[in-house]
């Protein structure tokens, strides 16, 4: 059971027509290549692109294409088949529950209170949109829910060197792993009745880590508007100081400069986050 990503008609090399499908489920993705001598070729001018379907045969890891199928048939979802689909297996949706519900009890544990109200108040403005985000769109968890998937994992791996090196800052850490691909939530975002993620606008035209940077100083002046920040300005880091640590993990947190990275790192918390973020 998959949704048509993309329906396109194309040619090969000797000029003979076949079809392309892009397939897609709430875990992966495939092509699917319908050649002319196909029976089936003819099958593809009733699909298009959005369609949720049945792909009945005999799959196998084609030696040059990848997954592919022999012999198969197809049939359209009905309405009660496409829902199910739509809300992925039960075992991705118990791990991105559970990845959830990490990242709300650790970023709740943060000591440094202007951190905590931060994180409180990403997490109530855009809870919803950040667990319909992937983490990207090939690379690494591309798909709904997958940017969940990437910063639990990212926040369990500080859990666990963090101690190791008490310079690291454990709070400023969760939350620069939090924020740092937080401009993905509009240029990975994925709508609920659909596998396909739509260009954004302003994520293409932005990029998520300037995003990203625009959310936490959007979020930091709500904060600071707060009636505890008075007491808070007497803290250490001081709180433009704090903001700025935070921010310059967001802004360096890829490999090189042509990956968009708008900041070399300066500090220890900036060369962990990235290694946490790219452990390869």
């Amino acid at each position: 059971h998959v949704q048509l990503e993309a329906v396109a008609s194309k040619t090969t090399r000797d000029q003979k027509p076949y079809c392309e499908l892009a397939l897609a489920d709430a875990v992966d993705r495939m092509t699917l290549r319908v050649w002319s001598d196909s029976p089936n070729f003819k099958a593809c001018d009733s699909m298009e692109t959005g369609d949720f379907v049945e792909i009945t045969g005999e799959f196998y890891q084609h030696q040059q294409y990848g997954l592919d199928v022999r012999r198969w048939k197809t049939r359209r979802l009905t309405s009660e088949e496409q829902a199910h689909l739509l809300q992925g297996p039960p075992e991705l949706r118990a791990k991105q529950a559970a990845d959830w519900e990490f990242i709300v009890a650790t970023t709740a544990a943060i000591r440094d209170p202007r951190l905590y109200a931060l994180c409180a108040e990403f997490i109530t403005d855009y809870g919803a949109r950040f667990r319909n985000s992937a983490g990207a769109r090939t690379y690494h968890h591309a798909r709904r829910g997958g940017l969940v998937e990437h910063t639990a994992q990212m926040m369990r791996v500080a859990a666990q060197i963090a101690p190791l090196y008490p310079d690291l800052n454990l709070d400023l850490l969760v939350a620069g792993i939090l924020f740092h691909d937080s401009g993905k939530l509009w240029e990975n975002h994925l709508p609920e009745t659909g596998f396909s993620m739509p260009f954004d606008e302003r994520g293409e035209m932005i990029g998520h880590i300037a995003i990203g940077l625009e959310v936490v100083n959007t979020l930091w002046l709500k904060i600071e508007a707060d009636e505890r920040a008075a007491e808070w300005r007497k803290l250490l880091p001081r709180m433009d100081d704090c903001r700025m640590l935070l921010l310059h993990l967001s802004a360096s947190h890829h490999s090189e400069m042509h990956f968009g990275l708008p900041a070399c790192r300066k500090t220890p918390r900036a060369f962990a986050l990235h290694y946490f973020d790219n452990p390869s």
